[in-house]
């Protein structure tokens, strides 16, 4: 089994929910007692947060990367980071490690494409809603990607890191974020991205009628996966 190198307190809510599916999966393939090999290195997301408001993406680059080092040192066979936003910078980091880096777009253009689907709705964070980075690896696999009105787009991004982040589950955010998806569907989305690794906690597939591509579930499963080829 490989060991996963997991770069997360992006948030660490999302992480934990990483850390659980990944042992789930391990579990559900091989029984018995086993679980993952993996390490941690959690970073202090309000540190991060301040490097992403005031657009310091090279201060926040740069930290990544020397965590993504300490992940190496300490024997992670690959790289995940436990996070979509913070993709932004996976191409520098994948050059600063000589380990495979798991990018999570490209896990996840991988089964929206298997599932034929063509035209998706993208809820994240306004960084990843309106830098190019994730859409541009989302139309390698031939996708339109729509993405929500400026205004829904605000609501989207607020409630992740003044709720999400911080572990607050409202129903009428959840309201507020079936409304907006709504939106998108009727513009033609055949499936929905949850494409922020904290959504999950607000949002699942029996509340939407469509395909929906939960990010942290398809990173954390093809992670346990990945760690369990020969």
């Amino acid at each position: 089994m490989k060991t996963i190198g997991l770069l997360g307190g992006l948030s660490w809510e999302s992480s934990a929910i990483y850390y659980k599916l990944i042992n789930e999966r391990v579990k559900e393939k091989l029984g018995g007692l086993h679980s993952a090999k993996s390490m941690l290195y959690s970073v202090d997301f309000q540190m991060f947060k301040d490097l992403q408001y005031e657009g310091k993406w090279e201060e926040a680059t740069t930290e990544l990367i020397n965590a993504a080092k300490q992940l190496e040192k300490g024997g992670a066979d690959f790289l995940v980071i436990c996070t979509n936003t913070m993709h932004k910078m996976a191409p520098e980091v994948q050059d600063s490690i000589s380990i495979p880096l798991l990018h999570i777009a490209d896990i996840t253009g991988e089964q929206i494409k298997s599932a034929g689907i063509k035209k998706v709705g993208l809820l994240a964070t306004n960084f990843t809603m309106e830098h190019s980075f994730y859409k541009d690896k989302l139309s390698n696999y031939d996708l339109e990607v729509l993405v929500p009105s400026e205004t829904d787009r605000k609501i989207v991004h607020d409630t992740i890191y003044n709720e999400l982040c911080l572990g607050k589950v409202d129903e009428y955010s959840k309201k507020q974020y079936l409304d907006i998806i709504k939106k998108l569907i009727n513009n033609g989305a055949e499936g929905i991205i949850l494409g922020c690794t904290e959504i999950t906690m607000l949002i699942n597939e029996e509340d939407i009628n469509v395909p929906v591509f939960d990010t942290t579930k398809i990173h954390a499963i093809k992670s346990a996966d990945y760690a369990l080829q020969s």
